[in-house]
């Protein structure tokens, strides 16, 4: 009996939740990897949001990537954008997925697994789809790992919200320290698997446009509306969380001058 996804995507697609993983690119969402990619390779995309990180991969492989479950107009536009041809993308479930065994060189996938209620599953899934000998990537944040400076009792219940509004909905916010447990328990073996660590850090604009960003999405996303229907903030709150990041990206609050946010994501490579 196939599987269909029963978790809720916590963040869903308001503009400013689509702009900021519109700033996603191979190299700083992917670099870990780029050096397995060779020309040949076919590579699959599994939820690849706005398409900019299937963009930079279709540029390296002329044979082409595959991408399932995106904002599909705006992937579609941006690849038409930049001239490629050799990407198709379409609307699909990780745990059913409709592709032939063994059919792509590398099966991919950036921020999905903390969203699906069945993060092993999906795995397994992306390990039948790829060939023997290829690779099965995925890299996923860690939200109780998250730094930032300076700190403000609003953002700190923002961290806290949201990590209950995400379990709540089915995730796991925490994924990236599950990665070499969750391949483990979809079948590969220790000497199968390449985990590292590593993070966006966010200083000077970079930080600004991060804070600006959850400023929108603390009132206006699904992350929002969650909070509120399931009972971890009112809308009081959350309009106190957004004015923190407003200040915080402003600089009103004392050491903001030299502002950092630190967001760590956990990476496997599994070798098929």
């Amino acid at each position: 009996m196939s599987k269909s996804e029963k978790a809720t995507y916590s963040h869903g697609h308001h503009a400013s939740v689509i702009s900021t993983h519109a700033r996603r690119t191979a190299a700083n969402s992917a670099g870990f990897l780029l050096p397995h990619i060779q020309p040949h390779y076919k590579i699959l995309d599994l939820g690849c949001g706005p398409g900019t990180i299937t963009a930079d991969l279709a540029a390296l492989v002329p044979q082409g990537v595959d991408s399932v479950d995106g904002i599909l107009s705006q992937a579609r536009s941006l690849a038409e954008s930049r001239g490629l041809s050799n990407l198709t993308y379409q609307t699909g479930d990780a745990n059913n997925l409709t592709f032939s065994d063994g059919e792509f060189d590398i099966v991919f996938c950036h921020q999905l697994l903390q969203h699906v209620k069945d993060p092993i599953g999906v795995l397994h899934e992306m390990k039948r789809v790829c060939k023997k000998g290829g690779l099965v990537a995925a890299r996923e944040a860690d939200y109780a790992s998250f730094i930032w400076q300076p700190r403000t009792p609003e953002l700190d219940t923002w961290g806290s919200i949201y990590q209950k509004v995400a379990r709540a909905n089915g995730g796991e916010p925490n994924a990236g320290r599950f990665m070499p447990q969750w391949a483990r328990e979809a079948g590969w073996a220790p000497e199968q698997v390449t985990v590292s660590w590593n993070s966006w850090c966010f200083t000077g604009q970079g930080a600004t446009d991060w804070a600006l960003s959850w400023k929108d999405r603390s009132v206006h996303s699904d992350f929002a509306k969650s909070a509120v229907k399931l009972g971890f903030s009112d809308q009081a709150g959350l309009e106190r969380i957004s004015a923190a990041w407003k200040a915080w990206a402003d600089g009103e609050i004392d050491g903001c001058e030299d502002k950092i946010f630190v967001v760590g994501n956990g990476e496997v490579l599994c070798r098929c």
